[in-house]
């Protein structure tokens, strides 16, 4: 059962366990009818996890078709493919995880291919005579937010500029934004 959460408090029952509630926004009988698929499952004396978030909210498919039309723009004025520019653009605009990943040089190609080449080189080290890359994982735009969506059109819109692609209009691309739910992400 998923919901966004519009209120939430804790209280303590007669054992003194802490009790979370949470106001859902669904109706009285979505929430009545998720309780009761969740109570089911304890009842077979399984455990339930839940993970609460801050909601964000995702990009329009609008954002991802634009920003798949400009590539492909882009690609046509370098002569290469749209995936390629497509991994170019979350390199230099894009999302990394966090944590990097540490391979034997000799090792990278098959971690390109494994990763679709969703992973950009960011350093090298030594150790006991061999050499390690250091890689960054890129994140699929499909996974952005609206705010990381915004980011990552602004930086293509840029790269067509350079080459003298048509765009949107700067106040006609505000506009997009605004549907992305830009200024809702907090």
């Amino acid at each position: 059962m998923k919901s966004l959460i519009t209120n939430i408090r804790l209280q303590f029952n007669e054992l003194h366990q802490p009790e979370l509630v949470l106001v859902l926004s669904l109706s009285p009988q979505q929430a009545q009818e998720g309780v009761g698929k969740l109570k089911e499952i304890l009842s077979k004396g399984k455990c339930l996890q839940a993970e609460i978030k801050q909601h964000r909210k995702r990009r329009s498919l609008d954002a991802n078709s634009y920003a798949w039309v400009l590539m492909s723009k882009i690609a046509d004025a370098l002569n290469t493919s749209k995936d390629e520019i497509y991994i170019e653009m979350l390199k230099r605009y894009g999302q990394r995880e966090p944590q990097l990943l540490s391979v034997i040089a000799e090792g990278v190609p098959a971690i390109m291919r494994a990763t679709n080449n969703h992973c950009t080189e960011v350093g090298q080290s030594e150790l006991n005579g061999k050499i390690f890359v250091h890689l960054a994982i890129l994140i699929g735009s499909s996974q952005y937010d609206s705010k990381q969506m915004a980011t990552l059109i602004d930086g293509i819109v840029s790269e067509c500029k350079e080459l003298g692609i048509e765009t949107m209009t700067p106040q006609e691309l505000e506009g997009l934004k605004q549907t992305w739910g830009k200024s809702t992400n907090k």
